[in-house]
């Protein structure tokens, strides 16, 4: 039996933000991080990864800056805005209730 792992929409851009909220991070931390805070559930392409951040980037949620990895390599480390912040805020928000509506419709019915 195959297992589906695919986010909804959005999905994603929350995590990204949350993870982002403690430091700044670049791409591959990003992935590391959401894969371990997930206890290896959730495993970030970078496929996926990349064009959301692009994306962000647009939207004014995170900003990046050019750095230097230790070992020598540039790398290009993002951070969250403000705007990111109250985005985060809503869709956190948004999400809950959404969970929540989920959970009262699979609850059973009580007399």
């Amino acid at each position: 039996m195959k297992t589906r792992k695919d986010l909804f929409p959005g999905a994603l851009e929350m995590m990204i933000l949350q993870t982002l909220k403690t430091q700044p991070l670049h791409g591959y931390a990003l992935v590391q991080i959401i894969k371990r805070s997930s206890n290896d559930l959730l495993q970030i392409e970078e496929g996926s990864l990349y064009p959301a951040l692009q994306r962000m980037l647009k939207d004014g949620w995170v900003d990046a800056s050019w750095g230097t990895s230790p070992t020598g390599r540039r790398i290009r480390i993002y951070e969250l805005t403000p705007a990111g912040a109250a985005h985060l805020e809503r869709e956190v928000t948004s999400f809950e209730q959404m969970l929540e509506g989920i959970r009262l419709v699979l609850s059973p019915v009580k007399p």
